[in-house]
């Protein structure tokens, strides 16, 4: 039915300071004001050739807000050529336009699907925020509209938000919650980003640069070219590919995302869009009870609520709003058991020797202060051999193979340990190395060749190497043709 209601409850927190504070904490009221956001169908798609969050030339046409015009694109005949965000047709958004409609088009159809049940909600909170609409198209450059995406970089959630900004913008980051994993805090913290970032470079461009690179990044980019046109930028070499190609890359697929069938996607099968009550619990609730007592499955309540990490509610907090199925509150409401869900089960440890919370937090990678709050013991006090300790996994828990602390016992990648590797031996070497004042021979770096073999080669202390050529190797890792002093 055209007037049909669809009900989508978003939790809209209040904020205070969106000024752009560089060295600053974003202050979050604590206040939390929980809405009930009628959307009618007409809302949800007003495009009918877009993805469900999507406003098309209609609406835009009539918006009081700046919206831009896709030139150049004509000869593609398409339904939609108005942005709320800079669009251009060129040579790189055309790319990624044939990467998403040929060799990534199973991509493209998998984040269009689950822009079914986000995209509506996410982009209603950045139109409250003051923010274009179309910055959906961020979001799903970034994680496919994905709450359990997760980067190399150990950055998070549907904004992809690194642990220091997300707190930074008021979003609670520990050992129990993950708030960059919630769709709707994590998006009005990413608003809150991006109008700094905006109000900074005054270029939707620069922005979402920024976005990806960092402000900092390009901050220099535009002092050192004296421009802040994002093209003119591009083609210099300061900036890494990943983000020349990431603004092209969210223009190509706001392009597609509001032409649809102009590019074979007809047949989208949306996601149902995101719909849930909330119940009130105390801290350290046992989700695994909450589950049992409104009839529904462990995996359905951690769906509905992707920031809980664990298999509790964290005990630091005196209560918490979780998020249900719609129909389950009135079940909470009417069962007696609903006082008998706190978290008990926690996994006994016995300790075989003299020991202090750091012994057992760094043999089970859990925070010590964790510990310390669950045993009510103090981090440093001397615990004695069969003293038990309890850890905060469930008894019926294996830790190590339980996908709910796979994050506690992930091995980085070999780059990664490569790299923390070499860092090692370059402080090492500056630590202990002697330095080589006025250098009379040098050695030409050969394929193949690490630092170990040339001091092998040479008969030179490689912490000696390390010393006399510290500018090069605390940069990067030596390359065929560098010239190392050796004497």
């Amino acid at each position: 039915m055209k007037n049909k209601w669809i009900f989508a409850f978003s939790t809209l927190l209040l904020f205070q300071g969106c000024a752009h504070q560089p060295q600053e904490k974003v202050v979050q009221d604590k206040k939390i004001e929980r809405v009930q956001t009628h959307l009618i169908e007409e809302d949800l798609n007003s495009c009918g050739d877009c993805i469900l969050g999507s406003v098309g030339d209609k609406v835009l046409k009539q918006s009081e807000k700046k919206v831009y015009f896709l030139f150049g694109a004509e000869h593609l005949k398409l339904s939609n050529y108005y942005f709320d965000i800079p669009v251009v047709y060129n040579k790189a958004t055309e790319k990624w336009i044939k990467y998403f409609i040929t060799r990534g088009r199973k991509h493209f159809q998998r984040y269009a699907e689950r822009a079914g049940k986000y995209a509506p909600v996410l982009s209603k909170i950045l139109n409250d925020q003051g923010l274009p609409r179309d910055l959906i198209y961020l979001s799903m450059a970034e994680s496919g509209f994905s709450n359990h995406a997760r980067s190399w970089a150990k950055a998070v959630g549907p904004w992809q938000f690194m642990p220091y900004t997300g707190r930074k913008y008021g979003l609670e980051v520990d050992f129990f919650i993950d708030e960059r994993r919630d769709p709707l805090k994590a998006t009005v913290a990413a608003s809150m980003y991006l109008r700094d970032l905006y109000e900074r470079f005054d270029s939707w461009e620069l922005a979402m640069a920024g976005y990806n690179a960092g402000e900092g990044k390009i901050g220099r980019a535009i002092r050192r070219y004296k421009t802040k046109n994002f093209w003119d930028i591009r083609k210099g070499r300061y900036l890494r590919a990943e983000t020349k190609n990431y603004v092209p890359k969210i223009m190509a697929l706001a392009i597609i995302g509001k032409n649809l069938s102009v590019f074979g996607f007809d047949n989208v099968e949306f996601e149902k869009a995101l719909d849930f009550e909330e119940i009130v619990v105390k801290g350290n609730t046992d989700l695994y009870k909450v589950a049992d007592v409104l009839g529904v499955t462990f995996e359905e309540m951690k769906k509905y609520n992707p920031e809980i990490l664990r298999w509790q509610v964290a005990p630091h907090l005196t209560e918490y709003n979780l998020r249900v199925p719609v129909g389950k509150k009135v079940a909470w409401d009417t069962n007696p058991n609903r006082e008998f869900v706190i978290a008990t089960d926690y996994t006994p440890y016995q300790l075989r020797g003299y020991a202090n919370l750091h012994h057992v937090g760094r043999k089970f990678k859990v925070p010590v202060d964790v510990l310390s709050e669950l045993n009510g013991i103090g981090p440093k006090k001397r615990l004695y051999p069969k003293s038990v300790v309890l850890l905060p996994f469930r008894k019926d828990h294996i830790a190590r193979k339980n996908h709910l602390y796979a994050d506690l016992y992930e091995r980085p990648r070999k780059s990664i340990l490569r790299r923390r590797a070499y860092k090692k031996w370059v402080n090492r070497g500056k630590r202990l190395g002697e330095h080589i004042k006025d250098p009379k021979k040098f050695y030409i770096v050969k394929k193949g060749d690490t630092l170990w073999d040339i001091a092998r080669k040479t008969g030179v202390n490689i912490n000696t190497i390390i010393r006399s050529n510290y500018k090069l190797v605390r940069r990067r890792m030596i390359l065929p043709g560098d010239k190392l002093a050796i004497k």
